[in-house]
């Protein structure tokens, strides 16, 4: 499996240490910065970590910022990504099981790393049920 992952400088360090740990698991990572903890835009890395998606490049991605929010809300102006803000195990399955989240949206600031680890490994692990869920994320995108 192909994982992107992206943040801003708020999300810089958890991002580092999720980055190692998601290699040691056997994944492909795809390291889209920021590079260093010095102040840097998440819509900057929001937009890329969507555009990777989209292309075909990673199956999956991680973003991180501060509270999540930013990276998230960008990178959900991408009519194909479906981005969820995970703080806790049961959202994350939930958002893979019920709204075939592509990417995982972490709060850097609120979450410890082996929380990020446990949120990261369901969300990873989770699979899209289908069915009346499949009509419904159908509804999200504006033509």
């Amino acid at each position: 499996m192909k994982i992107a992952i992206a943040s801003d400088h708020a999300g810089y360090e958890l991002k580092m240490k999720l980055l190692e740990y998601l290699q040691t698991k056997g994944y492909k990572i795809f390291d889209l910065g920021s590079d260093s903890p010095e102040a840097a835009d998440y819509p900057d890395f929001g937009h890329k970590i969507a555009r990777y998606i989209i292309n075909g490049d990673a199956d999956f991605g991680i973003s991180l910022c501060g509270s999540g929010n930013g990276i998230n809300m960008t990178s959900n102006k991408h009519a194909e990504i479906r981005s969820a803000l995970c703080w806790n195990p049961e959202i994350a399955e939930l958002a893979r099981k019920h709204n075939d989240a592509n990417i995982c949206a972490l709060p850097a600031r609120f979450v410890t790393f082996k929380q990020a680890v446990q949120i990261v490994d369901v969300f990873l692990k989770a699979t899209f049920e289908g069915g009346r869920h499949y009509r419904r994320i159908c509804k999200i995108p504006i033509n």
